[in-house]
Parts: C-alpha cells; sequence; structure tokens
C-alpha cells in the first residue's frame, strides 16, 4: 500500500501575470471572426468604450502595483464582491448604467470592503519599499539564479533525505554507474528510483526497473510525496 507526504521543498515557482478584475461586463474575446472567413482584432479598451463609454486611466505603474496589493489582500475575491460571473448572468437590465446601480444594490459595503483591503496592503507595501537596497536586490537575484534554480533541478536527494527521515533510515544519492541502471538513490540497503506522477499515467512502468520507486508531484508550494512500497 503506497502512502504519501508532502515534503517542504521550495522550488522556482512560474506565477501566472496578474490582472485585475473589472466589475463590468466580462471581454472574453481576443479575436472576434466576421462572416466569410476575415478575421479582425477588437481591444479590450475598445469594447470598454463602445459598451461603457470611457476608458478609466490611471499614471504608469500605478495598476501593477495595485493588483499586486489586490491579489495579496485578495480584496476583490468572491467573498468580498460577490461572484460576478454570476452575479452578470442574475443582471436583468442591459446598460452599464444600470449594471452599477444594480450591483450596489446587492453588494452596497463591496467596493468599500474592496478599498480598505487592497489599501491596507498598499501600505504594508509601502513599508516593505523602505526595506528595498541595492544589496537587497542583489541578495533576491542570487537566491533566484543560484539557490532556487540548483534546489528546482536537484530536489531528488531532499526527497530521499525526506523520505529516509520519515523511516528511520539512512539514504545515499547513486553513482554514475548507479544512476545508468535507473537508481536515483538509496534508503537503507534498497535501491530506489524518483519517477514524476505522469511517470505512472504513460504506462511506462513496462520498463525494467528493480528499485522501489517514489513519485512526486511539483505542486505550489513544494513537493508531494508518494511511495510505492
Amino acid at each position: 500500500m503506497g502512502i504519501s507526504l508532502t515534503a517542504e521543498i521550495n522550488i522556482i515557482q512560474r506565477r501566472p501575470a496578474i490582472s485585475a478584475l473589472i466589475i463590468a461586463p466580462y471581454f472574453p474575446f481576443g479575436r472576434i471572426k466576421i462572416i466569410g472567413g476575415t478575421e479582425m482584432k477588437i481591444k479590450n479598451t475598445e469594447i470598454t468604450e463602445d459598451i461603457v463609454g470611457g476608458i478609466e486611466k490611471f499614471p504608469k505603474y500605478t495598476t501593477q502595483l495595485i493588483n499586486l496589493a489586490n491579489q495579496n489582500a485578495g480584496g476583490t475575491r468572491p467573498k468580498v464582491v460577490g461572484q460576478m460571473s454570476d452575479l452578470i448572468q442574475e443582471f436583468p437590465e442591459k446598460t452599464f448604467a444600470e449594471w452599477v446601480v444594480w450591483y450596489q444594490q446587492q453588494k452596497p459595503n463591496a467596493v468599500d470592503n474592496a478599498t480598505a483591503k487592497v489599501v491596507d496592503m498598499i501600505e504594508k507595501l509601502k513599508s516593505a519599499m523602505d526595506l528595498i537596497d541595492e544589496d537587497l536586490i542583489r541578495r533576491w537575484v542570487k537566491d533566484l539564479v543560484h539557490t532556487k534554480t540548483y534546489t528546482g533541478l536537484k530536489f531528488q536527494e531532499s526527497i530521499l533525505k525526506r523520505v529516509a527521515d520519515r523511516m528511520g533510515k539512512n539514504y545515499r544519492t547513486a553513482t554514475p554507474a548507479e544512476e545508468a541502471k535507473g537508481i536515483d538513490g538509496f534508503i537503507g540497503d534498497g535501491p530506489v528510483s524518483i519517477k514524476p506522477m505522469t511517470y505512472k499515467s504513460k504506462n511506462m512502468l513496462q520498463e525494467n526497473i528493480d528499485s522501489k520507486i517514489i513519485f512526486y508531484d511539483k505542486v505550489k508550494d513544494g513537493i508531494k510525496v508518494e511511495l510505492d512500497f
């Protein structure tokens, strides 16, 4: 019977780009097809102008900082402003002005509550900015380029160590000759192979592996580990 555990192993994360939540009709169209097979691109700013009648303008870089603060604070999460995809479907009228009035009736405190959360986080970011200098930035770059890159590629040893600690045994990494046989290390006297979870679903276990297998899956805050023994 396999067991699973989550090892707190930090790895490089590729975070998605931050986008603002727009409390207005959604604009999911990157391109709109026109009859006859011709395509034309309509920008979100143009859609906003057509539907709302104007575009809110902000000073350069400010929206990036506000987006970051909002992401950290959760200011526009559904529990604060409501489930927007559901609300827009429930909206019984047609115009933007009517939408604003209707939304305020449904969620009278939402904008104020969201604003307060973001303002509080902005103040925290301002305090953090005072701590940032060239030395701190250099340390951050070195941590990313040196430490996180290395641990992101060499995490197998951490898996061996954590699993061995859990089992109360010693461990060692494999020699090049042992690696050539599909062995990544030893826990106690037993050879171990470390494979990604996708290895199981790709029908790759047919290859001849004499060692026990540890499966792993990179998750947001570390690595989830599953033992096949």
